[in-house]
């Protein structure tokens, strides 16, 4: 019966083959939380981000610009709005703050322009035709059902803009033009996350 341990002390067991942590990563676990609160704060305008990071002593300092950085980076998004154009651009500008290799930084960010320009533009004419092609098929799914029930000749009129599996067509037509987007997105992001 004593060979036999309880699921705990095996744990305990393994926990302890793992070693303590070292103080560099307590240093992370404590500080990039410190930096992701900050950077939150700092989208908000609560706070001035680069004046609060230079409070932490230099020995931490790195881990607090690595927590902000990686909240910055994911506050990065597609101009949908006005409200995601002026995050995008309030998070470009403190992350080229915080950044030492302020070159390649900037060769990214004119990567991420290039495709937010084009999502304005030419995405906003391809999400109009389908956003047309969407409602003109599902008028049609919703006439032919409406006559095949109620075996009226004459066709009906019906706001499809408000039925649910519109809504349901749209956001997938929609999902699938952005994916494109959002991948490039998602590339930059990381580049951005390896600029030194």
């Amino acid at each position: 019966m004593s060979e036999m341990k309880s699921a705990f002390e095996r744990a305990m067991e393994r926990a302890e083959s793992l070693g303590k942590a070292s103080e560099e990563d307590l240093r992370k676990w404590k500080y990039i939380p410190d930096g992701e609160r900050l950077a939150a704060k700092y989208l908000k305008d609560e706070c001035d981000l680069v004046v609060e990071i230079g409070r932490y002593d230099d020995n931490v300092r790195q881990h607090v610009v690595e927590g902000a950085q990686g909240i910055l980076v994911k506050n990065i998004d597609l101009p949908r709005n006005e409200l995601a154009k002026r995050t995008n651009k309030k998070a470009m500008e403190a992350i080229k703050e915080l950044k030492r290799d302020k070159v390649s930084v900037e060769n990214v960010y004119t990567k991420l322009r290039r495709i937010f320009n084009h999502y304005e533009q030419e995405g906003e004419q391809q999400r109009r035709q389908a956003y047309e092609a969407v409602k003109k098929d599902v008028e049609a799914k919703m006439q032919q059902a409406i006559q095949q029930q109620l075996g009226v000749g004459a066709p009906m009129k019906i706001n499809v803009e408000t039925q649910p599996q519109f809504q349901q067509e749209w956001r997938r037509a929609l999902a699938q033009l952005e994916s494109q987007y959002l991948r490039l997105l998602g590339e930059y992001r990381q580049e951005i996350l390896n600029v030194a």
